[in-house]
């Protein structure tokens, strides 16, 4: 998914983990991806489609066989600004499907997940091929 989706990839997305239903990723600190210069902090937009992706890989890990699928709706709480010059991690978990729709948590995090960067709620269309 992070070689495969040229998002994923021009941003450095990787996988760091995969279970059913749940999956982490990080996003690794670069200069072009700072959001604001004087401060260094990774911009917002990075840990947006890194949540993005990994409420999708969760999504992707939880179905028994691969299925088209599209954000619907994500809700990202923006808890503080991430700490300067550091990589953010993103874990999920989805916790329901149903014929039509996934649903997923997730929180991302510079340091320490006891101390989030951010925390989201997501719903998922699937797509299954007839």
């Amino acid at each position: 998914m992070t070689m495969m989706v040229p998002h994923a990839a021009s941003l450095g997305l990787s996988l760091v983990e995969l279970g059913k239903g749940r999956g982490s990723m990080q996003a690794p600190w670069r200069e072009e991806l700072v959001g604001d210069p004087d401060t260094g902090v990774i911009a917002s937009g990075v840990v947006t489609a890194l949540i993005d992706h990994t409420c999708g890989l969760a999504i992707n890990s939880a179905m028994t066989e691969a299925t088209p699928i599209a954000t619907l709706d994500l809700r990202i709480d923006y808890l503080r600004p991430a700490a300067p010059r550091t990589g953010i991690t993103a874990e999920a978990h989805c916790y329901r499907l149903t014929r039509s729709i996934g649903f997923v948590r997730a929180q991302a995090w510079d340091v320490s997940p006891d101390d989030p960067v951010a925390t989201a709620q997501a719903a998922f269309m699937l797509n299954p091929r007839g």
